[in-house]
Order: structure tokens, then C-alpha cells, then sequence
């Protein structure tokens, strides 16, 4: 099994690029199946859950050329298959936006429940509301959702919560919907917003992503023939800023969108850090000592909870007592027990966890729990004495590309070995 060998301490130094949004990827790439054409995306980080797309799409008759490894082109004139395989599905969690683009395509779908990461009951009823009230018979058989309509129909759409998966897979089956599609209570996140502009650059008409009500006016084709690039990582970047202030270093964090970090640089900044923002780029420098601070995640544009395992690390720096309470997932709080072998303390009750501060970590065999703990793991690493062994890291896999070697960039001693289990 292949492991990251991490020896700490180290300061990270210097510039890193960030790249394409996994989460944006992993929407635009199933949403180039309601193009019945060719569609350009540009920006695409080569990562896991993007590969097994690239995979899906192409099993279900799409021809997939790669221009280089972040150019995608993607020809969907000749999909003829609305069954997703089994397979390839169940390993990732985004692969539920393959109901809403083969309902738009097709007006049915087969594809199994999603897999990905497990940190807490992740249900798809949201979904489901919305692609009946558009006209769609939903039934899940043996762990498969098959979706048949006659004919998709504009709806109005209030979400019980906002979700991400809900909102953009609703939007992709109504772009092709007959007359006036609103979601009311929609996410905010910014791949949302990206999604909505890739479909429009390819003939749909989306108005009012970004805000708490979508409206899709539904169109006859999408015919393709646009370029679209990939929003930078939001998640990526505060990865790294973070992991600029857990080790005191200065990192220029480049090709982003600041905006998109706003709440992150605010609780860098409450807790001492310094951080100088430009257009296109933030610079992080971090301090011996920082203040502990109490965190909420919430839906953008709230604290994002995918960078709540790798605050945390941070946190147990702080001098002081800090909180954490998780407003998006159940349990999400599987890694504590992995940071607590390397000396960390903290006590985690439901959907909160207390961090009692100013500890030193030591190396020490911790394993991945999902994407974002397994990247809050190899922080760990960074920052501890002596040499940490990271496994499971399929998860870290499946959301950051070239990790590694942007760290080993920077100033860390980090390695990928392979190494029997």
C-alpha cells in the first residue's frame, strides 16, 4: 500500500500554484453530457475523482481528448447510454450529478447511490423532490436510482436545506426543461456559480447563481462549442494557507480568487496571522505563537467545513481553548483520534470539538479518514517532531494534485513510498 513518509518540523516557503476546483470539476464534466456537441474546459485538475469521470463519460459513448494534462475536449454527440456503471460510480461521491445531466439528455437514468468519502449519512431526497416536481418517477431498486420521465417540466423548487449536490443537479435537468425552472434556498458556493457558467457558455439561459434563488429558462439544445476554464481551488488554497501558518512560513498562494478565502483569512487574522491579499494571489506569513478562536462551518459564505480538519491542526497551536462546531455533517470529526496519536488534545462531542491548545505533536502511523483529514494529517506531519507515516491516502488522492511535489516545493520533506500493509 502506498503511504506518505513525512519528517517534520519544517517552515513551508515560497509560491505554490493552485489548481482547477475538484468540486467545480466534477459538476462541469457530467453537465457536458446535456451538450449535444463538442465542449472545451480548460483549467481541469488531474486528479482522481476527475480520471474515473473521464472514465464514466466516456463508457457512456462520449469521446474524451486530452489537449494536455489540465485541457480537457469533450465531444458528447454520440452518447447514446443513460446507465452509469456500477463500478466507476460507487467510488466517488459527485457521481450523483450524472441523474440530473441524463435526465436533461434523455429524460431517464440509471445510476447507483454515491460512494466517496464517509463522514456522516449524506441522503439524495433533495434531489429527488426536485426531479419529481420537474416531472420524473423516481424509484431506488438494490442501491440503483432510476429516473424516467416523459417529459422534464419547469418547476418551482424550495430547498429543506441548502445543498450543494441538490441545487447543481437540479439546475442540470432543468436547462433543458419545458418553460421555467426556479430553485429557491439554493447553495451559493462558488462551483456552483462556475457550473451555471459553463451550461450558459454552451446555450443555456441561468440567472441568479451565486444567490438564494436560481431561475433556468429551459432550452431546446445545448449545442456546444464554448471553452470554459475551471474556477481555481478554494479548498486547495486554504489548504496551503493554513499549512503556511501551522509552520510558520511564508507562502504567496497564487492563482486564486481571494474573495472565495474571505472567511478563512478572517479567522487567520483573528488569530494573529498575517496575511496580505492582491488580486489574484494571498500571502501568508505565520507567527510563533497564535490565538485560539472559536469556528462554525457553514455553507458558503460560512467557514467551508472541507477546511475544518486542517484547522484544526492548526488550532492545537494556539494558545488558549478553541472551539469547533460542524454545521454541515454529522460526523466529521473521524480524525481527531488520528491527531490525538501524535499528541494532539481534543474532545469531541457530536458535532463539537474543543481544542485544548499549545501542543507539541510527534510523528507517529496515522491513516487518512477522508480527503480533507487525510490532507490535515500530512499538515500534521509537517509540523510534528520526527517522522510520520500517512496511509489510506487514496482519499488524498482523489482531491489534490501534485501534492507532493507543491509541498516539496516549498520546503517539506514528503514522500510517497510503497510499503506492505
Amino acid at each position: 500500500m502506498e503511504r506518505f513518509v513525512i519528517n517534520g518540523p519544517c517552515s513551508l516557503n515560497g509560491e505554490v500554484n493552485i489548481s482547477g476546483a475538484k468540486n467545480a470539476a466534477v459538476a462541469v464534466l457530467p453537465a457536458a453530457l446535456v451538450v449535444n456537441g463538442i465542449s472545451k474546459i480548460e483549467n481541469v485538475p488531474d486528479i482522481k475523482d476527475v480520471r474515473v469521470l473521464l472514465d464514466i463519460l466516456g463508457k457512456l459513448g462520449a469521446k474524451i481528448t486530452k489537449e494536455d494534462d489540465n485541457t480537457v475536449i469533450c465531444d458528447t454527440r454520440e452518447v447514446d447510454c443513460w446507465k452509469a456503471p456500477y463500478e466507476l460510480v460507487k467510488s466517488m461521491r459527485a457521481s450523483y450529478y450524472l441523474l440530473g445531466a441524463l435526465i436533461a439528455r434523455f429524460g431517464r437514468a440509471e445510476v447507483s447511490l454515491p460512494g466517496g468519502c464517509d463522514f456522516g449519512f449524506r441522503p439524495i431526497d433533495q434531489h429527488i423532490k426536485g426531479f419529481e416536481a420537474m416531472g420524473a418517477v423516481v424509484e431506488i431498486e438494490h442501491g440503483i436510482v432510476k429516473i424516467n420521465a416523459s417529459e422534464i417540466r419547469g418547476a418551482q423548487i424550495y430547498l429543506d436545506v441548502v445543498s450543494v449536490g441538490a441545487t447543481i443537479n437540479l439546475m442540470l435537468a432543468a436547462v433543458k426543461a419545458k418553460g421555467q425552472t426556479i430553485i429557491e434556498n439554493s447553495a451559493k458556493e462558488p462551483h456552483v456559480v462556475d457550473v451555471a457558467n459553463f451550461l450558459n457558455a454552451m446555450g443555456a439561459n441561468i440567472r441568479g447563481a451565486g444567490t438564494d434563488v436560481i431561475k433556468i429558462k429551459g432550452v431546446d439544445h445545448l449545442n456546444g462549442g464554448g471553452t470554459h476554464s475551471i474556477i481555481p481551488d478554494m479548498i486547495e488554497a486554504g489548504t496551503f494557507m493554513i499549512a503556511a501558518a501551522a509552520t510558520g512560513g511564508d507562502v504567496v498562494v497564487k492563482n486564486i480568487i481571494p474573495k472565495h478565502m474571505e472567511s478563512l483569512t478572517a479567522k487567520l487574522i483573528e488569530m494573529g496571522v498575517n496575511v496580505i491579499e492582491d488580486e489574484d494571489f494571498i500571502r501568508v506569513i505565520g507567527k510563533n505563537e497564535v490565538k485560539n478562536v472559536n469556528i462554525m462551518t457553514l455553507p458558503y459564505p460560512g467557514f467551508p467545513t472541507d477546511l475544518q480538519p486542517q484547522i484544526t491542526v492548526l488550532l492545537n497551536m494556539a494558545e488558549g481553548v478553541s472551539t469547533i462546531t460542524e454545521g454541515v455533517w454529522d460526523s466529521r470529526f473521524q480524525y481527531a483520534d488520528e491527531l490525538k496519536r501524535m499528541g494532539a488534545k481534543i474532545k469531541v462531542e457530536g458535532r463539537i470539538a474543543v481544542i485544548d491548545g499549545a501542543n507539541i505533536l510527534s510523528g507517529a502511523p496515522v491513516k487518512a479518514t477522508d480527503l480533507r483529514a487525510g490532507a490535515a494529517m500530512v499538515m500534521a506531519g509537517l509540523v510534528a517532531k520526527g517522522r510520520t507515516e500517512v496511509s489510506n491516502i487514496k482519499y488524498i488522492d482523489r482531491g489534490y494534485e501534485n501534492f507532493v511535489n507543491k509541498l516539496n516545493m516549498l520546503g517539506a520533506d514528503i514522500s510517497r513510498v510503497l510499503k506492505d500493509d
